[in-house]
Formats: structure tokens, C-alpha cells, sequence
């Protein structure tokens, strides 16, 4: 299968005035087309570099880095820009969304940087990954109009507008509720039987065993990379948990 990430050796240091920090060391990691995959590790583990590095927000300092086939080292700075809107999907923990926007028009914002789309190809796809995400009959609202589940959902069309080849979720339920934590979760699984790749960064054990498998790092080492069990989501997986607030 295709491998979306392939890293070998990757080392990260960091200058602190004269102390050199080194917050990854030696991580070889593989993803390959159609996984999900939960990336964990407390503070300090060095799961936020290694996030930062995956998606092209920072560059290592030793190491190989192939994204879906291509080497990062080779490439310009300016080549990142277009890397991170086209090949990455980003899903953050505090939505991102703007605030006087539409919920079509934010999802529509990375198609309008990528020079492949054409114009009249814009609506039809931003309208295309709502429905996706189950939020066809929400284009027209702001987020102050939308739930936070529903805000999220928002951003996961975003993300998943431009046909990227990774999903990249940095935190997605830290600031939802456990029932739309699950539901956005059942959401990812849904998106990941469809093929779509999935990285998702988390601290919240119950939300990484909801992936395929689980990457644990401690002090910059990969110490676990280790299959899960899938646990499914059902409707009535939800209905069991009560609604909060």
C-alpha cells in the first residue's frame, strides 16, 4: 500500500539560549494509506514536535521525512504553504473557524488557494464535504449559530475538502463534551472506512482506542507501536452516554 508518512531517524533540537533540547530522537514511523492512527504521550514526550514535523508547521533536524511519496528535505519554503493546504487536512482542537463566515464559506477558504480547482468547482465541493459530515442543512449558518460538535464538524469538512492524503487531528474533542466527543470520533471512523488516512494527536487514552493503532512516545522515543482493537461506535453507543451541561 501507499505509505502517507515515512520517516526514518528524525531528530528534533531545539536552541534555549546556550542548552540545546532535543525533543525527538531517532523516531522512524510508517503510515500507509487508509490507516487511523493515535499519536499519544504525556507533556513533554516530544507528541506536539512530532505533530508539528508530520505537518509541515516545522522542519527536523536529522533524519527523512517522505510525505506521500515526497522527500521534505528537498523542498523550498515556499512549497510548504501549498503542502499543508493541498496534502494535509488539519482538525484542531479550537475549531478555527472564522467567526462572520458562513459555514460553506469556511469550508470553501483551502479550495480557493489551490490552483487546481477551478472557480465554478469551488461551491460544488465545499457543499460536497458538508453533506459528507452531515451538515447539508447547515451551509448558511455562522458557527455562533452551531454547536461546538457541529462547529468541529465544520472544520473536518474543511479539512477533508481539498482530497488531502492525511487527516491531521491535533486534540479534535479537548474541548467538546463525552457524547460529542463520541460522536465526533464516530465521525473519523466513518470517514476512515471510507479509505481516507487519519492521524489523530491526543492525550485522552478512551479517544485513541477508538483508532486502528496506537504510537506512544516518552522523552522523544517511540516507546509502543501496537495495534488496537477497533471499538466501533453505534447508535446506541450514544445513546447510552448522557448529554452535558
Amino acid at each position: 500500500m501507499n505509505k502517507v508518512i515515512e520517516m526514518r531517524g528524525i531528530v528534533k533540537n531545539y536552541q534555549m539560549g546556550e542548552l540545546e533540547v532535543r525533543a525527538l530522537r531517532g523516531i522512524d514511523l510508517e503510515i500507509v494509506s487508509g490507516e487511523f492512527v493515535a499519536i499519544m504521550g504525556a507533556s513533554g514526550s516530544g507528541k506536539s514536535t512530532l505533530m508539528n514535523i508530520i505537518g509541515c508547521l516545522d522542519v527536523h533536524s536529522e533524519g527523512e521525512y517522505y510525505l506521500d511519496g515526497e522527500n521534505i528535505q528537498d523542498m523550498e519554503a515556499d512549497d510548504f504553504a501549498e503542502i499543508r493546504n493541498v496534502k494535509i487536512g488539519f482538525v484542531f482542537q479550537g475549531f478555527n473557524l472564522l467567526a462572520r463566515t458562513t459555514a460553506l464559506e469556511n469550508v470553501e477558504l483551502p479550495l480557493l488557494y489551490n490552483k487546481s480547482v477551478k472557480m465554478r468547482e469551488v461551491v460544488t465541493k465545499a457543499e460536497a464535504a458538508l453533506k459528507l459530515v452531515g451538515l447539508g442543512d447547515r451551509m448558511d449558518h455562522d458557527p455562533s449559530q452551531l454547536s461546538g460538535g457541529q462547529q468541529q464538524r465544520v472544520a473536518i469538512a474543511r479539512a477533508l475538502v481539498n482530497n488531502p492524503a492525511l487527516i491531521l487531528a491535533d486534540e479534535p474533542t479537548g474541548n467538546l463534551d463525552s457524547r460529542t466527543s463520541v460522536e465526533v470520533m464516530k465521525l473519523f471512523q466513518d470517514l476512515n472506512d471510507k479509505g481516507i488516512t487519519i492521524v489523530l494527536v491526543t492525550h485522552e487514552r478512551d479517544i485513541a482506542e477508538y483508532a486502528q493503532r496506537k504510537v506512544v512516545l516518552k522523552d522523544g522515543h517511540k516507546i509502543e507501536d501496537s495495534p488496537i482493537t477497533k471499538r466501533r461506535i453505534a447508535a446506541t453507543d450514544l445513546q447510552n452516554i448522557p448529554e452535558e451541561g
